[in-house]
């Protein structure tokens, strides 16, 4: 009898690691579980995907219009990434999505004295969109080469978690000052969210329920219905009817304008802001978020 191959050789997750449950071969059973995950994972794509440009199309100054356009093309492309990346690359379980390593080098971009001069608010954010898409073109074609030259493969042999996880760590350091201010900015909707999706996370995972460690598998889902349904009920109470217009902007859950600016059926398309321009200052600082986002 002929010995097994390696790859047709399988052991449950509990015997390769414990308190792993599912490995890369392993499927969630479809009654439910599986459908909850996905929309799970499908809830924090949306939050990168959201998150990014409401952050970054102010301040290039585009209006909720062009916030919306931008995050109607983000979920899209991320779509379409997703599916060919499930197809025909890696085929691992997970989602291609927006990456906070480019906002460095976009905000950069945007603070260009150039592109800054532009008193007219509206070719302001087309101009930067198209200084954009130029330097992540310049700069994706670098991984392009990177990858499918087998450069990459024969540089990762010399990286080792000592050099990796600086470089990673950084990049998120770098958006503490963005991240914990918007948290700040309506601290009673920001810290009971933070410390509830810790709680379910960290100190409550081991509660099952019929043997499914319910609150550390889906503590995501279930803090953002929690704290949104109780933003909801401030809103709807009037508990910031004489809030400042801030505190209001930040707090209320009715001034986001994203859904009433959004059209009910948008397809992206090419060059839909215009032809990109080029730059070589901004394609240099955009290659760096790929060397980053390549470790990642």
């Amino acid at each position: 009898m002929a010995e097994p191959k390696p790859e047709e050789i399988s052991h449950p997750p509990m015997d390769q690691l414990q308190g792993l449950e599912y490995c890369i071969d392993s499927n969630p059973s479809w009654a439910g579980e599986a459908i909850a995950l996905g929309f799970q994972h499908y809830i924090l794509a949306l939050g990168t995907a959201v998150m990014i440009p409401s952050f970054l199309v102010p301040l290039m100054g585009g209006t909720d219009d062009d916030k919306v356009r931008v995050v109607q093309t983000l979920l899209f492309v991320e779509g379409i990434n997703t599916l060919l990346q499930t197809l025909f690359g890696t085929r691992l379980p997970t989602v291609i999505g927006g990456s906070y390593a480019f906002m460095v080098p976009i905000i950069s971009i945007i603070h260009d004295t150039t592109l800054l001069s532009i008193e007219d608010n509206h070719m302001r954010f087309l101009y930067t969109m198209r200084a954009v898409q130029g330097a992540l073109i310049v700069a994706s074609s670098i991984q392009i080469i990177l990858g499918y030259s087998q450069m990459w493969a024969i540089c990762t042999r010399f990286f080792s978690p000592l050099g990796m996880i600086p470089v990673i760590a950084l990049v998120g350091f770098g958006l503490f000052d963005k991240g914990f201010p918007v948290v700040g900015r309506c601290v009673e909707i920001g810290i009971p969210m933070l410390i509830l999706f810790i709680a379910f996370s960290q100190y409550l995972k081991n509660f099952h329920t019929k043997q499914l460690p319910i609150l550390e598998r889906f503590a995501l889902i279930i803090s953002i219905t929690v704290i949104w349904a109780y933003a909801h009920l401030l809103t709807a109470s009037g508990a910031y009817k004489h809030s400042p217009e801030l505190t209001q902007l930040n707090c209320r859950t009715d001034k986001a304008n994203l859904i009433s600016s959004a059209p009910w059926i948008k397809i992206p398309y090419p060059l839909q802001w215009g032809a990109p321009t080029f730059n070589a200052g901004h394609a240099f600082g955009m290659m760096a978020a790929v060397l980053v986002s390549l470790i990642e």
